[in-house]
């Protein structure tokens, strides 16, 4: 199965393609999105700012909603989550839209939100093959899904409780970094590359 992360200036990439290594998957990094959709699975990573990134996607930001629309399975993590929704208070641009609703700044204290956090109501694939109780976060924004069903776990940071993963059809969200959350997190990314096998 060939496996693509999306390189739209975001950090730590060798860490995730490093994590995403299975004996089922081919990983590599395009920087090139039209490249990139020639794919089995569309990962976009996380790490960086917002706008950024949505200035990079910008012009395939068409091509990219359409194939996920046409089914491409596409993993979204932290900054990369973020950029399945419409847009973000952290800076200008239009996110993919892929999930309805905005992201904004985290209502607490202490942002970023760094280190290690309890995940709340986790439920369906793959938590159900490999359950994450403790997983790592980075984030200073949040996503706020329009649709509640959307929201298939969540995580509090000093009061205010936010979606820490989304999933519809084959797209799948997470706030949380996988790859920083141990062994678990690997069986975590590992169980959704599975799943991903029969649409290759």
């Amino acid at each position: 199965m060939r496996v693509t992360i999306l390189d739209y200036g975001a950090g730590n990439l060798h860490s995730l393609a490093k994590a995403l290594a299975a004996p089922l998957a081919r990983v590599r990094i395009a920087s090139d999105p039209a490249e990139a959709l020639d794919t089995d699975l569309l990962v976009l990573p996380g790490v960086g700012a917002f706008g950024a990134a949505a200035a990079r996607l910008a012009p395939a930001r068409a091509e990219l909603r359409a194939a996920i629309a046409a089914g491409l399975p596409c993993l979204g993590i932290c900054l990369g989550m973020q950029l399945l929704f419409d847009s973000s208070e952290e800076g200008p641009g239009a996110g993919l839209g892929v999930f309805a609703g905005p992201v904004t700044r985290l209502a607490a204290r202490r942002v970023p939100h760094i280190g290690w956090n309890a995940l709340e109501a986790a439920h369906g694939p793959p938590f159900e093959r490999a359950p994450l109780e403790r997983v790592y976060f980075a984030n200073g924004y949040a996503c706020r899904p329009a649709r509640e069903d959307d929201v298939v776990a969540s995580v509090t940071h000093e009061g205010d409780r936010f979606a820490a993963a989304v999933r519809r059809d084959r797209v799948l969200g997470v706030q949380f970094h996988p790859e920083k959350s141990s062994r678990a997190g690997v069986r975590f990314l590992h169980a959704f590359l599975e799943e991903c096998v029969p649409c290759a």
